[in-house]
């Protein structure tokens, strides 16, 4: 038979993946003052073994008033570089997957309750609340306090952050990082007719509107070696009549590859609660087969993607050239051995764990 699509080896931006899945960033609301604790190393310690081509941490803000949460993590200043240090080095201890991160703004979604208490914004005067900030004084919804627009002097000092928060990351160990530009959050925000009202040079028209999103990414790319990728997450549409859509994702897209992007990461929604969502399995996989007509760098796919016959046929027919597992990684943190075990392929296992190969899967396990 031949090799399964899913496991064939793929190159992005200059490192060499094993397959094609990957973990993709999930937020673990459990970082003390933007500090990683030892929650993270556990969870992605543990992730880290699935025998996944790429670990993706998660949204990891570049200011502490970009954070969701006041629980999430963050890379700012010392302390939160020390702490990502400490848990990186305890996983590459143990794991020589790739690790990425995503760096990230929250602008008007910011201030919220972590979500097992509810996820309500808090209000500046709360203790653990904050003025928010957007392209435009907006909120997300009726009962959020108003966001601050920001101005010129913030904007600068943002996208600056994002820069500074990747040079922390890659001297740190960290092979590649994600710019997250979806689910409604600043970059997001900035992009979308529906949140970015501005009447400067970055509102108004398309152009406009994704002039701040490829400024962080030229900021980004241009603070990082050339041999560490920078790929960009973006949310495919709105799920809006009026908003953001496939169409201008597809010119963003095209933008961003001109501008040295590895890799582009589709999802949807997460700007407008008015959101009409298809909800389904690969409800979004329509999304990375337009963007990955449009451009030639490597697509990734993620979106209710659970079975492993329908992640081999995204790759297998092309609609994308990788898939991303969030919270069906979760529930089985071995999916990708099982994936491998089904379709008859090999998968990367640490030699502690060898001998739990099944005896009906010869050949299965590779040793790590």
């Amino acid at each position: 038979m031949a090799k399964p699509k899913l496991f064939e080896p793929i190159e992005i931006g200059g490192i060499k993946l094993a397959n094609r899945i990957v973990i993709a960033p999930m937020c673990q609301y459990s970082a003390v003052d933007g500090q990683m604790t030892d929650w993270h190393l556990i969870h992605l310690g543990h992730l880290a073994l699935s025998g996944a081509a790429v670990l993706t941490i998660e949204a990891t803000a570049v200011e502490p008033d970009g954070r969701i949460t006041y629980a999430d993590v963050g890379l700012w200043d010392d302390k939160t570089e020390r702490a990502l240090s400490h848990t990186v080095e305890s996983v590459r201890r143990w794991s020589d997957i790739p690790i990425a991160i995503q760096l990230a703004h929250a602008g008007r979604k910011a201030s919220t309750e972590v979500p097992w208490q509810g996820g309500r914004q808090l209000p500046p005067g709360h203790e653990h609340g904050w003025q928010t900030v957007a392209p435009s004084a907006l909120p997300f919804s009726d009962d959020d306090t108003p966001p601050a627009a920001l101005d010129r002097a913030g904007m600068t000092r943002i996208r600056d952050a994002f820069a500074a928060a990747a040079r922390r990351a890659v001297r740190n160990g960290i092979d590649a990082v994600q710019i997250h530009a979806a689910h409604g959050y600043l970059l997001h925000q900035f992009l979308s007719p529906v949140s970015n009202r501005r009447e400067d040079e970055y509102g108004g028209s398309l152009e406009n509107r994704m002039r701040f999103p490829l400024e962080v990414f030229d900021a980004v790319r241009q603070a990082l070696p050339a041999d560490r990728p920078v790929t960009v997450r973006v949310s495919g549409t709105d799920w809006v009549a009026g908003g953001w859509d496939i169409q201008q994702t597809l010119v963003f897209a095209q933008a961003l590859e001109i501008r040295g992007c590895a890799a582009i990461h589709v999802s949807g929604g997460g700007l407008d609660p008015r959101q009409q969502i298809p909800v389904g399995p690969g409800y979004q996989v329509p999304l990375a087969r337009a963007v990955k007509q449009a451009v030639s760098i490597p697509v990734i796919a993620v979106g209710l993607i659970t079975e492993y016959e329908q992640a081999e046929a995204i790759v297998g027919t092309g609609d994308a050239d990788m898939i991303a597992l969030a919270r069906a990684i979760l529930y089985d943190p071995r999916w990708p051995w099982h994936a491998a075990a089904h379709l008859g392929a090999q998968v990367k296992a640490p030699r502690q764990y060898l001998r739990s190969q099944p005896s009906r899967y010869r050949d299965l396990f590779a040793e790590g």
